[in-house]
């Protein structure tokens, strides 16, 4: 898993002059569904080395464990922003208008 700075999410949404420019920006669907991918792929790389690791094709055990709690802390992540997510809207529901 690649450490990488986010910013993405820093960057404005619309630029000052009022153009839509909207390959400069990420909606937060996109942010969301690069989230998801990336939890996915972790999990697939996870599969893989279970995989390798039952065959016994690997022969050091570090990083198929490293791998699997990376992919244990992205679904934690993952999981923790769609609660977040369903908190928010449960809250606008109650909100009277």
């Amino acid at each position: 898993m690649e450490i990488r700075q986010i910013s993405s999410l820093s960057r404005p949404i619309s630029n000052a002059s009022g153009a839509n420019n909207e390959s400069a920006s990420l909606g937060f669907a996109d942010i969301l569904k690069s989230i998801i991918d990336e939890a996915q792929a972790l999990r697939q790389v996870d599969l893989h080395n279970n995989a390798l690791l039952a065959t016994r094709e690997i022969e050091s055990l570090h990083k198929p464990m490293i791998d699997m709690k990376k992919a244990e802390l992205a679904l934690q992540f993952t999981l923790q922003v769609r609660n977040k997510i369903l908190e928010a809207y449960q809250e606008i529901m109650r909100m009277q208008i």
